[in-house]
């Protein structure tokens, strides 16, 4: 897992949330293995349904399918689940990375208990399942209105910002590393600022400068200025008829006579010294 969830905080938001919506709602991680749900028990009629393997499994199934789907559009998904009922998911982000899914489900959205049975029977007949019990169990049921349904998406979605937005979920630090140190590297001959790495990470600048600490001990600047260096080398090697001027600005520097200062101290010769000790 590459994020950390303070499941103390997380079962609290979840509580709130059903005792408006009267929903139960679950968090996964980014692998789907359940972290928190509540209420913690499904309904009894999907109960019934996970009761036999086949049933467990179609769930499992329709779970996966359904976050791939909000993942790639990185926005909330209303579905009808395999079974017929009516549930919906957003995905988690930290900055550019997935960490986890906000769910709810279980919802019995028909106009009344008659249409909700005859088409959950019919979409889990091949379920073998006990059908009895669930008849029993939609009977019972209590319909919801398919406007009810999106205003509590709605708030899944603003409830999943928030949980981002308090970090109740966070990314492991060395994850956060790995993260920072492929951005410099694919970024390092842009302007570069401790507001837009950190914004990149999803991270606040804090906890940015703390990081960066721990990962480069003469901070981000000096990590950004031995990448150009390095490239700056290569051109002046491979690319001999290219232009100083040319090699300064690819490396990041549009200023000619800064990139001359800063090679001079960093590799200790000049550009044009370099390029002809480095000839062919």
């Amino acid at each position: 897992m590459r994020s950390v969830f303070d499941i103390e905080k997380l079962h609290g938001i979840l509580e709130d949330f059903y005792r408006i919506s009267r929903i139960r709602i679950t968090v996964f991680d980014e692998n789907l293995s359940e972290l928190v749900s509540y209420p913690p028990s499904v309904a009894p009629y999907c109960s019934v349904i996970r009761g036999s393997m086949k049933g467990l499994e179609a769930c499992m199934a329709c779970d996966r399918q359904a976050c791939e789907i909000a993942a790639k559009k990185h926005s909330t998904h209303i579905y009808r689940c395999h079974a017929g009922l009516t549930e919906a998911v957003t995905p988690l982000y930290v900055g550019d990375v997935l960490v986890g899914y906000l769910l709810f489900g279980h919802v019995f959205s028909y106009p009344t208990n008659e249409d909700g049975l005859a088409m959950v029977s019919r979409l889990t007949s091949a379920l073998q399942i006990d059908e009895s019990r669930l008849r029993d169990a939609l009977e019972k049921a209590v319909p919801i209105e398919e406007q009810y349904v999106r205003s509590a998406a709605h708030i899944l979605h603003a409830v999943a910002s928030y949980l981002i937005f308090e970090r109740m979920a966070v990314l492991k630090e060395d994850m956060l590393s790995a993260r920072l140190d492929a951005y410099i590297s694919a970024h390092f001959t842009e302007h570069l600022n401790a507001v837009k790495l950190a914004h990149a990470l999803g991270i606040g600048k804090t906890q940015f400068y703390e990081l960066s600490r721990k990962l480069y001990s003469q901070g981000t600047a000096a990590r950004v200025r031995e990448l150009r260096m390095e490239k700056a080398k290569e051109l002046l090697q491979d690319q001999r008829q290219l232009p100083l001027a040319e090699i300064a600005a690819q490396c990041g520097y549009n200023d000619y006579n800064y990139f001359f200062t800063v090679f001079s101290r960093e590799v200790g010769c000049t550009p044009k010294a370099y390029r002809k000790m480095n000839g062919q």
